[in-house]
């Protein structure tokens, strides 16, 4: 849905050639069609070091998914569970779909990795807004922030991209698992509420938005609150059952 939402909006949708807006739909995960039908740019090849990066994610994806989980399955399923989540993010975010903008820019599209080094993050706003999922950031910033900005101010617009991703995580994390209601949104509203703290001129004054300070701060707020979002419901009624399915435990 969100897909076709962004391409019912992109401007120069009628110049669009059928088989790009399908490549668009079904084998680019992105959600900013602008970049992704751009040809006047000169895009840089990936070098074999990028190939081997993103094929070694791949390769741990599968590791911890297939080998590390199934040895904790019996005794402590939940840690089983996260070991495959984490797994199961590896595999898709980290490396196939790496793997995937590399070939894409190959065939010169300028597109860019969904995941650009979360781990690299140095505060919480560069987190959100450069490092994890580019895919949502991008989605956000055309459908809910721009629209909202003018009436709401920075900070309203701000809080509202973060509610709604907490909606939205909740819909398809808290309904599937029938348990765990409203912890992902509780999650992203404290996302919402520090990247505001970061900003303001108490949190620039103690510097949490640079430094080793930002990224203590950075770590402090986005990991522990993971075991929200992602709840022992949601892990053991959803990621453990998938596991199964695909024969990983």
């Amino acid at each position: 849905m969100f897909k076709i939402w962004t391409l019912q909006n992109y401007e120069a949708i009628a110049h669009v050639p059928w088989i790009s807006a399908l490549a668009y739909l079904f084998a680019w995960p992105g959600m900013d069609p602008r970049r992704f039908f751009a040809r006047n740019e000169r895009v840089a090849k990936a070098g074999i070091a990028d190939w081997l990066w993103a094929s070694g994610e791949t390769v741990a994806g599968i590791a911890l998914v297939w080998i590390v989980a199934r040895q904790f399955v019996l005794e402590r399923p939940l840690l089983a569970g996260w070991i495959g989540l984490v797994g199961l993010a590896f595999l898709l975010h980290f490396g196939l779909f790496h793997m995937l903008a590399l070939a894409w820019r190959h065939a010169g599209v300028p597109v860019e990795p969904l995941m650009n080094a979360p781990i690299l993050g140095k505060s919480v706003s560069d987190f959100w807004s450069r490092r994890w999922n580019l895919a949502f950031r991008d989605l956000a910033q055309v459908f809910f922030f721009r629209p909202f900005v003018s009436r709401v101010g920075i900070g309203g617009a701000t809080m509202i991209v973060f509610a709604t991703s907490g909606l939205i995580h909740d819909l398809v994390i808290s309904g599937p698992s029938a348990g765990g209601h409203g912890l992902p949104s509780l999650y992203f509203v404290l996302q919402g509420i520090a990247v505001l703290v970061e900003k303001s001129r108490f949190g620039r004054r103690i510097g949490l938005g640079r430094g080793a300070r930002g990224r203590l701060f950075g770590w402090l707020v986005v990991v522990p609150g993971a075991y929200w979002l992602f709840h022992p419901p949601f892990v053991l009624e959803v990621i453990l059952p998938t596991l199964a399915a695909v024969e990983a435990l």
